[in-house]
């Protein structure tokens, strides 16, 4: 085993896009001045969670012109919304189950509309983004029971574990890291891999948000934290999964740029997986806003890191398919 998580992609300050530099300069009027002062740990979570729906929309708008063969429909039976890769889409045999993010207590399948078609077209598996409850009204552990939910649903409808990929974005990435260390606990098989974008797996570390960069504060992590933890702590493992036991996990797919508030932790968490024996990839991002595949199509870096997780999807989902191959042909010998 390697004595560092190896090291996939990397930009530096010579190659950010102009578009990536203009994001960065305008996200502060993007998000509200109000972003760098006290007030915004005490918005309101409804016109929050207006203001997320709205910004997403032109993502939205331009993601289904550049995929015109991807579906999207919702779900008769269990809450989200699912992405094709296809107009006419047959059987499911491969899933990514994709969390979104949003500090959750905001976002939703349908503000990541950009993301979840691209992962679709890049990967040619179907997209399912659960629509699990949000904090303050369900904290936790409400949205890891609605990702557990989601994710047995899937097998009970035939579809095998090492079939699915989890994917998620900050808030989503650490749920889906949570999820694996459920699973792993209940004895439940394990999906063939995951990936975390700028995964927030540690919310013990609320401190560390005064060294980013942007407009996210310290103040407003730590309330987002405060409205999801609720009575329970932030060590319990399945609400920081970094401190949990992360041995006899799947191969991950991890990206983070330096500077956002989470870059610290998800190197060390890359870290202790590696320590763990787990398998993990680490795509480094310069100077990228957080959970960068969620500003597709707009950014090419956006684009490029959502093709780098679609290549890692495709490698997990061939890997467990030869495994069985080979299973099943030495059951027969």
């Amino acid at each position: 085993m390697s004595n560092h998580p190896a090291i996939e992609g990397r930009t530096d300050r010579m190659s950010a896009s102009w578009q990536a530099r203009a994001v960065l300069l305008a996200m502060p009027l993007l998000v509200g001045r109000r972003a760098a002062t006290r007030r915004v740990a005490l918005q309101d979570v409804a016109a929050v969670r207006t203001r997320a729906r709205r910004l997403s929309l032109p993502g939205a708008w331009l993601a289904a012109l550049l995929n015109p063969r991807s579906r999207r429909m919702r779900d008769a039976d269990l809450a989200g919304l699912w992405t094709f890769p296809a107009t006419r889409p047959g059987p499911v045999a491969n899933v990514i189950l994709y969390l979104h993010g949003g500090g959750y207590y905001f976002g939703a399948p349908e503000t990541h509309r950009a993301v979840t078609p691209a992962l679709a077209a890049h990967s040619g598996a179907p997209v399912f983004a659960p629509d699990y409850r949000l904090a303050p009204e369900h904290p936790f552990p409400a949205a890891l029971d609605d990702a557990l939910h989601a994710y047995r649903t899937l097998i009970a409808r035939g579809i095998a574990a090492d079939s699915i990929v989890v994917a998620g974005d900050s808030a989503g990435g650490g749920l889906a890291l949570a999820l694996l260390l459920a699973l792993r606990d209940a004895g439940e098989a394990l999906p063939a891999g995951a990936v975390l974008f700028s995964p927030w797996a540690d919310l013990t570390t609320t401190w560390r948000a005064a060294r980013g960069t942007g407009p996210v504060t310290r103040l407003a992590i730590q309330q987002a934290a405060r409205r999801y933890v609720g009575d329970a702590s932030t060590w319990d493992p399945y609400v920081s999964p970094a401190r949990g036991e992360l041995r006899d996990l799947p191969p991950i797919h991890l990206q983070i740029s330096d500077s956002e508030v989470m870059y610290e932790d998800a190197r060390a968490l890359a870290a202790r997986l590696d320590r763990a024996g787990v398998t993990v990839q680490v795509a480094l991002w310069h100077g990228m806003p957080h959970a960068l595949p969620c500003f597709a199509p707009f950014l090419p870096e956006a684009n490029q890191a959502l093709r780098q997780a679609a290549m890692f999807v495709r490698r997990c989902l061939a890997t467990r398919k030869r495994f069985a191959a080979a299973a099943a042909t030495a059951e027969v010998a």
